[in-house]
């Protein structure tokens, strides 16, 4: 654990953003997917501190973020996440910043390039679902793959994933373990991630995620969404190898969505880049952002 790290909360239209920070320097903002919260960029904070301020916020309904409607909510999308960084970004002073992400800030990231472009200096992303990934979201060999975006829409399941500490324990384990290609990675920190979603309101904060995107997932499967505008600012993406939900046989189309993207991939992890192998991860942020000569 990372003893030097800075917490504060910024009021953030209509809510309060939890947000943990180190470093000095050129702003890296950080952003979570699920199932995560600040904490899953621990490791990146304990290498980049020296080279970067990193500022790691909790989304709506995340970690110790507040979250302007208690119950189910389609108000969870990508344009209102990218909206609610923007105006974090203010309240920071920061006016253009680094983004790294992946999970659900890769589609936040997405929108930021696109709706806030003169904020954005730079994309790192692990793991990237686009718009280019299709029907293949629901290809016979998937269906088993991605079967709690449906469950989480249901409004029995915060209850059945919460009902106690252990049946929170074990579903979250499920997705620690299986996403990983190490499986071990999250063993030490499992009962942080335990104690996080027991929050009040925690687990239906995350599942308003996908009750938010389950219109545009549909049409992305169903090929009548609308393709994005194409993303120009300089982007790097980095894919493990071994993600069991994000193929890593999707990098395909990155070239179709952004205009100036370097993509390989991670030979030695799966779902979490940034967890299983932090030294990777790490190094190759620090040389992307290096490379294209970020300034703020």
């Amino acid at each position: 654990m990372v003893s030097s790290v800075r917490h504060s909360f910024v009021e953030t239209r209509g809510f309060p953003t939890h947000v943990a920070e180190v470093g000095i320097g050129l702003p890296l903002l950080l952003l979570h997917g699920w199932p995560e919260f600040w904490a899953t960029w621990e490791p990146v904070f304990e290498r980049l501190a020296d080279r970067f301020r990193l500022i790691a916020p909790d989304f709506r309904g995340f970690g110790e973020s507040g979250n302007p409607t208690s119950g189910p909510s389609d108000r969870a999308g990508p344009d209102v996440l990218a909206d609610d960084i923007v105006t974090l970004l203010d309240r920071l002073g920061i006016a253009k910043a680094g983004f790294v992400g992946h999970d659900v800030g890769a589609y936040v990231m997405q929108r930021l390039a696109i709706r806030h472009p003169d904020r954005v200096a730079g994309l790192f992303f692990f793991n990237c679902g686009t718009h280019g990934v299709g029907a293949r979201w629901r290809a016979p060999e998937q269906i088993n793959e991605i079967w709690y975006q449906t469950f989480h829409q249901m409004p029995f399941a915060p209850g059945i994933v919460g009902a106690s500490r252990d049946s929170c324990r074990a579903y979250f384990r499920h997705f620690l373990t299986h996403w990983c290609h190490r499986k071990d990675a999250f063993d030490g920190v499992l009962e942080r991630w335990v104690d996080n979603f027991m929050r009040p309101g925690n687990l239906q904060g995350g599942f308003n995620w996908y009750i938010s995107q389950n219109a545009g997932r549909l049409a992305v499967m169903a090929g009548t969404a609308p393709k994005p505008p194409m993303i120009t600012q300089p982007t790097r993406v980095l894919w493990g190898r071994h993600d069991p939900v994000l193929k890593s046989s999707w990098i395909d189309v990155v070239g179709e969505y952004f205009q100036d993207v370097e993509a390989g991939i991670a030979e030695d992890a799966g779902h979490f880049v940034h967890y299983e192998q932090p030294d990777l991860a790490s190094r190759e942020i620090a040389k992307f952002f290096e490379r294209i000569g970020y300034r703020a």
